[in-house]
């Protein structure tokens, strides 16, 4: 028997080194930042994505990153409690649009669109007569 015969074969069961990573990231106050993401279960994950494109499909054009290795990574993450790696993640929710009150858009100009001044007048009015409302079962 030849001595390649001998060599064991790896262990499926052992995780294979994903290489460079592409590692979301957001503008801080004192550089970028690795951005963490949860699970579907609520737990806290680092992300990382195996190409520039997979990123992109996922997070959009836009999204900053920074090239991290895996264990680079995972050092990272750690100190702030967060263990789970997820690589190449591909289903993600949009991205939310807050919606505010129709009293709080601000106009080009005057600062309130045509006709929100209405909207913003109610408002006034109902807090007042809440308040005239409370006054009158105070005096009786």
């Amino acid at each position: 028997m030849s001595a390649s015969e001998h060599a064991e074969d790896p262990e499926p069961s052992e995780p294979v080194p994903a290489g460079p990573l592409f590692v979301p990231v957001r503008s801080g106050p004192t550089g970028c930042t690795a951005r963490f993401f949860r699970t579907p279960l609520g737990g806290r994950t680092a992300v990382g994505f195996t190409s520039e494109e997979k990123l992109s499909s996922a997070l959009g054009r836009d999204q900053a990153w920074i090239r991290l290795s895996e264990p680079a990574l995972h050092a990272l993450a750690a100190p702030l409690g967060v263990t789970a790696l997820t690589l190449d993640p591909q289903l993600s929710a949009p991205a939310t649009v807050r919606a505010e009150p129709a009293f709080v858009r601000r106009g080009p100009a005057h600062g309130w669109q045509d006709g929100d001044s209405q909207h913003f007048g109610v408002l006034r009015v109902t807090r007042a007569a809440a308040a005239v409302l409370c006054l009158n079962l105070l005096i009786g």
